[in-house]
């Protein structure tokens, strides 16, 4: 059974070894007989995706992800495909051992792979190296196969995980397989959706191997993916002040292109008014460029708190800078008390002078920013976004979202949220300062900081897919975003 991935909830690793043996043992299904499932339902999703294919590679480890392999290839076998099957090593016993067997009696020879081994013509490979307990990155003979798949150019199904994926965390730590199609199977592995894996997995296709519901009613998951949302229509006698003034502080000289796509945002995503506070040296762009933006010369805090008094939501960081002016601002701004989201050089700020927030706040940073938050590095946080996100939402006490490929969305009671949309077109400059618009929108239209955040997240997403859909993703700039989030918004639908 395929399940649409926005409706999924995610494991880790553990918690998928959990239901396998509370299968076995709660449900009498032994292990043999989820293999054969496994492998029935990737050779199912092996034909639709490539109904013409005569020829596979079929790549089998010694573990129980080469018994699915083992399986597949027997089953290709059967329905009369031509199959080279090649192993790693062939497993000593055990489930693995058994499916080994089978498939040798089916009538093929597994090959043991060597260096310089050549590869042989096929339209599909079959990737059942590794499962989802490799943690460290592949090497010797291993590493070595999966390279000489990634030269051999064929399209890879991938079984359970790309070999060389952390599926528990997303990290990518050495060689791995880039694979055309994922099916994984029983629960999703939370590690597929974020950091490195998106690129690696292709999308990914889940089987519950038609196990019960009841199977994973007693375990909590660890996240959720998104789902497609927008706002409700609103009241027909709604004025501008049910929707929130917000008031975007930041633009120091020279970045007035920041504070402005922050500000337009913010409008876009509905906020009944948008004030600017900036360098006066921006107002005449900014009038001109959208005259629907309340723009105001601050120079300093004592213009920022008239301004403030008359805001509801605070969009904090945009351009601001690191100087005296930019950190005179941000500390004026935080200590008010608004609801408050916070990204670039505010969150460079924070981790210069750390604190835990008390008003409602939305943290929006890139694994750089999240490094200095933490005091650590960008790779120990790319390692593990999951760890990373939780950490900085408990330290900080605020919702916060760590951006990149499958951008995470953490509170502090740890509830975590993955965005399973958005596309690398989107990292260009401007984007960050989108988002930070359009969350605080939806703060000042009464959502939660959780609610603003994970719906801000997915929609400026979105957006991004819709307008990198019409001319590519190539010189996708942020502005592009701008219609595409008021359409979605407003409930159109993605496709």
């Amino acid at each position: 059974m395929q399940i649409d991935r926005a409706d999924l909830d995610l494991y880790t690793v553990e918690q998928a070894r959990m239901l396998d043996r509370r299968a076995s043992e709660a449900f009498g299904m032994p292990g043999y007989t989820l293999m054969r499932r496994a492998a029935s339902a990737a050779f199912a999703a092996l034909l639709g995706r490539w109904p013409q294919a005569r020829r596979l590679l079929v790549c089998c480890g010694p573990g129980n992800n080469g018994g699915d392999g083992y399986q597949l290839a027997a089953l290709a076998c059967d329905r009369g495909l031509e199959v080279t099957l090649i192993e790693l090593a062939a497993p000593a016993s055990g489930d693995a051992g058994r499916a080994r067997a089978a498939c040798v009696e089916a009538g093929l020879t597994p090959v043991r792979w060597q260096l310089g081994m050549s590869l042989p013509e096929v339209e599909v490979i079959v990737d059942a190296l590794f499962g989802t307990g490799l943690k460290r990155a592949l090497e010797g003979e291993a590493a070595a196969l999966v390279q000489a798949l990634a030269a051999h150019g064929a399209p890879v199904l991938a079984l359970d995980v790309p070999s060389g994926v952390n599926a528990d965390t997303g990290e990518v730590p050495g060689p791995a397989v880039r694979a055309a199609l994922t099916v994984t199977f029983i629960v999703a592995k939370r590690g597929l959706y974020t950091g490195a894996a998106p690129a690696h997995t292709g999308p990914v296709w889940l089987d519950d191997l038609a196990l019960p519901a009841a199977l994973r009613e007693a375990l909590a998951p660890d996240a959720r993916l998104l789902a497609s949302a927008g706002l409700p229509p609103r009241a027909r006698d709604a004025h501008k002040g049910d929707n929130g003034h917000v008031l975007a502080v930041g633009g120091e000289h020279g970045t007035a292109g920041a504070i402005r796509l922050c500000g337009e945002a913010a409008l876009r995503c509905g906020a009944g008014l948008v004030s600017v506070a900036t360098r006066g040296a921006h107002l005449s762009a900014l009038n001109a460029a959208r005259p629907e933006l309340m723009a105001h010369a601050v120079e300093g805090v004592s213009e920022l708190g008239p301004l403030l008094a008359r805001a509801t939501t605070l969009a904090v960081g945009p351009g601001l800078g690191q100087g005296a002016w930019g950190h005179a601002l941000w500390l004026t701004a935080l200590d008010s008390g608004k609801p408050l989201v916070l990204d670039a050089d505010g969150l460079n700020l924070l981790a210069r002078a750390p604190r835990r927030f008390t008003q409602p706040a939305v943290l929006t940073p890139h694994p750089g920013e999240a490094a200095r938050l933490l005091g650590g590095d960008v790779a120990e946080v790319q390692a593990d976004r999951f760890a990373a996100a939780r950490a900085l939402a408990a330290r900080y006490q605020a919702v916060v979202v760590l951006k990149g490929a499958g951008s995470l969305i953490a509170a502090p009671d740890g509830r975590l949220a993955v965005c399973p949309w958005g596309n690398p077109g989107m990292a260009s400059g401007g984007m960050g300062d989108l988002l930070t618009g359009v969350i605080a929108a939806l703060l000042a239209q009464h959502l939660t900081p959780w609610q603003a955040a994970c719906l801000g997240v997915g929609l400026h997403a979105r957006a991004g897919d819709l307008a990198a859909a019409e001319a590519g993703e190539r010189g996708l700039i942020a502005s592009d975003l701008l219609l595409p989030l008021r359409r979605l918004l407003n409930g159109a639908p993605s496709t």
